[in-house]
């Protein structure tokens, strides 16, 4: 099991290379992946995301990117010849109208605008990207382990949750033993004090009791509830992401704790509903933050 919140980091240094890549992650219902790159590694953002979406099925995760190069590969300088030649152009001109001497060193030819500029050469593309996404997968590693860390700890304190509400799910049968034949006693005496006599209608009381039974009933959604607390424990020991598969069992389990408080014909049930119903909502909060 893993959480959603996660941090990793991981930096590589290579012949003056130097990479470092975070990632930090928060609770999302879906996956989203935000890289901010340097500008020289933005066409890498694509195949970064595919590489983390395989790793991370659910959450906010934002990653950043740091890159210095202070070696020469995959770079290239570029002299703008067209453009010395307007500058030496008009500097030779300005001399003859004004008379002057001309006399510029080429180190201070390369220092005018446009002169030089740096270029990225697209056939040393590959080396920096293999080393961009190998540190990538060291962030992904140490990321992913944190999470899983996260998770056990989630997964402990939701064990204990279920398990309590497993044992609470239970009482409702021993809460719900005997209504029907405390309701047809105390049918049969409000019968008797309406009617002033001992002699009863069994026949209709024995159809109200029916009736109250069928009525008042919650053996099927006791049944579903021990069913969907069994599913959670399964689900709990899951080695893939269950966050919605869990988030949905809560959902049916409210569904039919709610049933039965409806139902209720008995203060010790409607009590327990409600200490349910504040039990579940504690573990669907708990729930939101995992994977």
């Amino acid at each position: 099991m893993r959480s959603m919140t996660g941090y990793g980091r991981a930096s590589l240094e290579k012949e003056n290379r130097n990479y470092q890549i975070e990632m930090k992650s928060v609770n999302h219902k879906y996956s989203d992946i935000t890289i901010k790159l340097p500008k020289t590694l933005t066409y890498l953002e694509d195949k970064m995301k595919k590489q983390i979406g395989a790793s991370i099925s659910r959450g906010k995760v934002d990653v950043f990117v740091t890159f210095e190069n202070n070696s020469g590969e995959g770079k290239d300088i570029i002299v703008n010849h067209e453009m010395v030649k307007k500058y030496m152009d008009a500097f030779y001109t300005l001399a003859e109208e004004n008379q002057l001497a001309l006399s510029i060193p080429v180190t201070e030819v390369i220092k005018l605008p446009e002169v030089l500029s740096v270029q990225t050469i697209e056939t040393k593309e590959d080396v920096i990207e293999q080393e961009v996404m190998a540190c990538l997968q060291e962030a992904i590693q140490h990321f992913v382990e944190m999470r899983e860390v996260e998770g056990n700890k989630i997964k402990e304190d939701l064990l204990g949750r279920v398990e309590q509400v497993e044992k609470e799910i239970l009482k409702f049968s021993e809460y719900s033993a005997g209504l029907v034949e405390e309701y047809v006693v105390k049918l049969r005496q409000r019968v008797k004090d309406m009617l002033q006599s001992d002699e009863i209608e069994e026949s209709r009381i024995a159809q109200e009791a029916v009736i109250f039974a069928d009525r008042t009933s919650i053996e099927e959604e006791v049944t579903r509830l021990k069913s969907h607390v069994m599913q959670m424990k399964n689900l709990l020991e899951e080695k893939k992401p269950v966050g919605k598969k869990m988030d949905f069992l809560i959902q049916e389990m409210n569904r039919e704790v709610n049933t039965i408080g409806s139902k209720s014909a008995n203060l010790e049930i409607t009590n327990l509903v409600i200490d349910l119903k504040t039990m579940l909502e504690d573990i669907r909060e708990q729930i939101q933050n995992i994977e």
